[in-house]
């Protein structure tokens, strides 16, 4: 069985709550061990994953980006929708908003960001020029419209590696560098979706402004609060992009993925 989708769930999307025929999978790879749930939405069967996990007892650096992928290569998923809390660089994107990402920067340090390591596994130099799908992004903002939501575009993701927040001068360089959103979690994620060729978008959702621009102390309490207030916007979201998905990809993600040793 295909699955055309599957939905990460990031800080705050813990339950997969607009599925019915709601099943646990475990997924075994030569990564480890992914732990998902699947499920039916108007019709269309849906995988989703818990990032962090159900209870959030996973910290980012310590996520196994590689596992959870290639369970969704092993199901035949063919297309990604994220969802990650942010905190904002950018006084255009304040606490509360939705945007969509466009590009991002990786300032990761000691993750296995790669299926490909050499030996068996080869050696492989994916094209990331477009890192996330236009034709699934253009399909989000199409949800967005028609369930009349605010989706802003063209977001730079900076990842950092967690799990402390950053510094106000490490804001301030990524803020020059041109980022607009940060946190600690779409690399590798991203980048292992598209060595997968597995088209990938992430609608992020802004909790606070980043360190020395927020007037407060920063807090995972913060963050929280401002994902419980706004989860039920994602999954509106989320439930028109379902209705949208074509049968057919019409995008390069696909031609520019590799095959994965699972």
């Amino acid at each position: 069985m295909e699955y055309r989708l599957a939905i990460i769930g990031g800080t705050g999307v813990y339950d997969p709550q607009l599925l019915t025929e709601v099943e646990q999978l475990e997924v075994v790879t030569r990564y480890g061990t992914a732990l998902l749930t699947q499920g039916v939405y108007q019709g269309e069967r849906v995988v989703f994953l818990a990032r962090h996990g159900k209870e959030h007892g996973t910290p980012p650096h310590l996520v196994n980006y590689r596992a959870n992928i290639a369970a969704l290569v092993k199901l035949g998923v063919q297309r990604v929708i994220a969802t990650a809390a942010v905190g904002s660089l950018n006084e255009s994107m304040p606490p509360g908003s939705m945007v969509l990402l466009h590009q991002f920067l990786d300032f990761t340090k000691g993750r296995e960001a790669t299926f490909f390591t050499g030996g068996e596994a080869g050696v492989v130099h994916t094209d990331f020029t477009e890192p996330y799908c236009p034709e699934l992004n253009d399909i989000l903002l199409q949800a967005a419209s028609a369930a009349g939501l605010q989706l802003l575009q063209g977001g730079v993701y900076v990842c950092t590696e967690g799990p402390r927040f950053e510094t106000p001068a490490e804001i301030k360089m990524f803020k020059q560098l041109g980022g607009d959103l940060v946190g600690m979690t779409n690399v590798p994620e991203v980048v292992l979706a598209r060595e997968a060729g597995i088209c990938y978008s992430t609608v992020a959702m802004c909790t606070n402004f980043a360190a020395g621009i927020s007037p407060t102390v920063l807090s995972h309490q913060e963050v929280l609060d401002v994902m419980s207030n706004n989860v039920e916007k994602v999954q509106t979201l989320l439930a028109e992009a379902i209705l949208r998905l074509p049968q057919k990809r019409n995008c390069s993600c696909h031609s520019l993925g590799h095959k994965i040793l699972l």
